[in-house]
């Protein structure tokens, strides 16, 4: 693992270091959109007094703190690289691997690093059912959340998936999810999933001050919070199901399977609302950077355990 000087000086420092994944880069967004959607985000954690740590994997090294260069390479690659989960990352160093890194692998590599904040769009979770006898399709995100010591801020869940069995498994992984200004599970491009949460949290100071309350009473996992789409523009939930309605039938059509359902299915999503879903998606990762920021600048000066190479 390869940490940059910058990123290393500020957790030697105590300071505030957020990673942001790159899967969402590499996968997740259009080229030359994603590229701008990684430079927003890391704009927003430095106006805000965080430093960013973006992560990614360049022919087999993990690298911590990716430069301009390694973001436009990621964005611009194409075919040329994989999408990581955390299962993934022993066989991508071995194979000296190209890859964005998905949340799973973000969280298990930001914790080895130090890192105690993670911003992300919308996390992984439960497959919504398209009939038969498989079993359910459940990211990995879930189990590694339940893993790594982290305060994670997302926009709920993608709207593709289920949101109501994702919002069970987080309760059976006893993993807190703190909705930010609500009580509502965000659906990722709207405001609103009609799931209630257990618990709220209405400021930067409020949610750095319960997330360490978590670890002083020895809980090791990710601590979740959830932060609605700017409300201006945040799509109506009857409209975003009947969009991904339409991609769900274009994907089974397709016979997509494995971890290339969730991009094509969001992919259809934005051509399905016109565009719209993905201008909320740019949004919202922007939106989540700068709260992460502000919630890890609020937060006490302890680093999670890691032992990494530094450049």
């Amino acid at each position: 693992m390869l940490v940059t000087d910058k990123v290393r000086e500020a957790l030697e420092r105590g300071g505030a270091v957020v990673a942001l994944e790159t899967a969402v880069l590499t996968h997740g967004l259009p080229h030359p959109r994603n590229i701008e959607a990684a430079r927003n985000c890391e704009r927003a954690l430095c106006e805000a007094g965080a430093v960013p740590a973006t992560i990614g994997v360049l022919d087999g090294v993990v690298r911590v703190g990716l430069t301009e260069a390694e973001i436009e390479r990621l964005g611009a690659a194409g075919a040329g690289v994989v999408k990581l989960a955390a299962r993934d990352l022993g066989v991508a160093i071995a194979g000296r691997l190209t890859g964005g890194t998905t949340v799973s692998a973000t969280l298990a590599i930001a914790a080895q690093a130090g890192i105690g904040f993670l911003s992300t769009g919308g996390i992984g979770g439960v497959h919504r059912s398209s009939g038969g006898a498989a079993p359910a399709d459940v990211s990995s995100d879930l189990l590694q959340l339940s893993r790594s010591p982290l305060v994670v801020v997302c926009s709920g869940a993608k709207a593709v998936l289920d949101l109501r069995r994702t919002l069970e498994y987080l309760e059976t992984l006893g993993i807190p999810v703190l909705g930010y200004g609500t009580k509502q599970f965000p659906a990722f491009v709207s405001t609103e999933s009609g799931l209630e949460l257990a618990h709220q949290v209405n400021t930067p100071a409020e949610a750095a001050r319960a997330a360490a309350a978590y670890r002083e009473v020895g809980y090791a996992g990710a601590v979740v919070i959830a932060n609605p789409p700017p409300a201006d523009l945040a799509m109506e939930r009857a409209t975003v199901e009947r969009a991904v309605e339409t991609a769900m039938t274009a994907a089974l059509v397709e016979e997509m399977q494995g971890p290339a359902v969730t991009p094509f299915l969001l992919a259809e999503l934005v051509k399905a609302t016109e565009g719209e879903s993905l201008a909320v998606n740019l949004a919202l990762l922007e939106s989540n950077a700068h709260l992460a920021a502000e919630i890890a600048v609020q937060s006490p000066r302890s680093r999670v355990q890691g032992q990494p190479q530094h450049t």
